[in-house]
């Protein structure tokens, strides 16, 4: 029977309604089951799909609070948060992007033109493809060579690819001990060991990148030069310098996550100081949308063909529709005038997270969308996390970028690009009251 539902159905009309508000306690189960003549095995049940559906959340010795109101239906990712503020997840879009990038695409559905995208897709796209990538992700000084361009169907992808290529089963893979979680997950899936490497306010420290090769060989790197996620640190020339003149000496291979460079084009590339050994990793997710997640893989000539061969077999390689889009955009400028506009965006976003957070230990670059907040010493970040979600807001806590289980820091991170600045004020309000307390403050009568 679908009884539970019906009783799910009405609780969810109460929280639409307002009858039922964020953080009001619902009854004990049995109790609940008394009053409703229902078993309580249906009203674990109705409680259990108040959860499912994020109207609710459980808390061990507490009790079942609502959460908030419904999320939407159509989540922008795979795996999202079920929070109605979501800091979580971190991917801008700004509210006119969408007919610029419609615009841009009317060229391509002509029937003559949009016939040859039709076509299977190669992992080397187009000669005008590799150009229009290699004018985008230039940076500084640095212009890639439009014959080591790559084409995969997102940023993991091509990660996927370039670990897959240099890292065998088993075998080890270095990273920056707090790294990407999807890197995490990659690693996990092709059966790669992660081996954690101090990172300081400059990054990832050369020495001890060299100590854990002599400890037990490495077969690559994975890293995170420019506003590392979640840190926030971009490396400076001299690190770079040091960091691939350690490469050189252990002979390995670096694989630079350059997703959020658009926001500092400023900053040195590993790829320029270490061309023969780096293959740089981008996406259009960062940059446009997360639906928009066409891969680029820069790999110079002696690594190219692996890499290749590694998203081909991985079934990694970009859709020629998808690649012929991400030309136009770039050749039209569509890309250029919405990275201008994140630039500013996002620098708006920190400045009001420095003013309304403002006395707390924060580390973060001004041009970034996100921030990592050191939590003042009453809290710890799980619980904190937790604490959040009862008003409706989702944070990540230290340990979803932890490489080991245990070790992670006292601080959260918090993706700022996601809601609309006003929304992202009122939460960032929240929090300061949530921080400024104590735990016990924050429990729910």
């Amino acid at each position: 029977m679908d009884d539970y539902r019906v009783i799910a159905d009405a609780l969810a009309a109460d929280v639409g309604a307002g009858r039922l508000r964020p953080g009001d306690r619902l009854p004990p189960q049995r109790r609940f089951a008394r009053d409703r003549g229902i078993a309580n095995s249906t009203a674990a049940r109705v409680y259990g799909e108040l959860v499912r559906r994020g109207l609710a959340v459980g808390e061990v010795g507490r009790g079942t609070f609502i959460r908030a109101a419904k999320p939407a239906l159509e989540p922008a990712l795979a795996e999202p948060g079920d929070a109605r503020i979501d800091l979580e997840l971190n991917f801008a879009v700004l509210p006119d992007q969408a007919a610029l990038l419609a615009r841009g695409l009317e060229p391509l559905l002509r029937n003559d033109v949009f016939e040859t995208t039709l076509r299977p897709s190669v992992v080397t796209g187009t000669r005008l493809a590799r150009e229009a990538a290699a004018q985008m992700l230039a940076r500084g000084a640095w212009t890639p060579n439009p014959d080591d361009l790559l084409f995969t169907g997102s940023g993991r992808q091509a990660i996927a690819a370039a670990v897959a290529a240099f890292v065998p089963v088993g075998e080890r893979l270095a990273v920056e001990s707090l790294t990407y979680p999807v890197a995490k997950a990659v690693a996990g899936r092709l059966g790669v060991t992660l081996v954690p490497i101090e990172t300081d306010a400059a990054g990832m420290v050369p020495e001890a990148l060299e100590e854990a090769h002599r400890a037990a060989p490495l077969r690559a790197v994975y890293l995170q030069p420019t506003l590392h996620n979640p840190l926030g640190i971009t490396m400076d020339g001299p690190r770079l310098a040091a960091l691939a003149a350690t490469l050189r000496r252990l002979d390995l291979p670096a694989i630079e996550d350059g997703i959020y460079t658009f926001l500092r084009q400023d900053a040195p590339a590993l790829a320029e100081l270490a061309p023969e050994r780096t293959v740089l990793v981008d996406s259009l997710s960062k940059r446009l949308a997360p639906g928009l997640t066409t891969g680029f893989v820069v790999a110079p000539a002696s690594m190219n063909a692996r890499i290749a061969a590694a998203a081909r077999s991985g079934g990694w390689t970009a859709g020629r529709f998808a690649v012929a889009a991400a030309t136009q955009w770039i050749t039209d400028g569509t890309v250029a005038a919405i990275v201008s506009a994140k630039q500013l965006d996002a620098a708006g976003r920190q400045r009001l997270t420095a003013e309304r957070l403002a006395g707390f230990t924060l580390h973060a670059d001004p041009h970034a969308y996100h921030c990592w907040w050191e939590l003042p010493g009453q809290w710890r970040a799980e619980t904190f996390v937790a604490a959040a979600a009862r008003y409706g807001i989702a944070l990540t806590p230290a340990a979803a970028f932890a490489v080991v289980p245990g070790h992670a820091p006292n601080a959260v991170r918090l993706a700022l690009g996601s809601p609309a600045p006003q929304v992202l004020a009122s939460a960032l309000d929240v929090l300061a009251g949530l921080a400024a307390g104590r735990p016990e403050d924050a429990v729910v009568e």
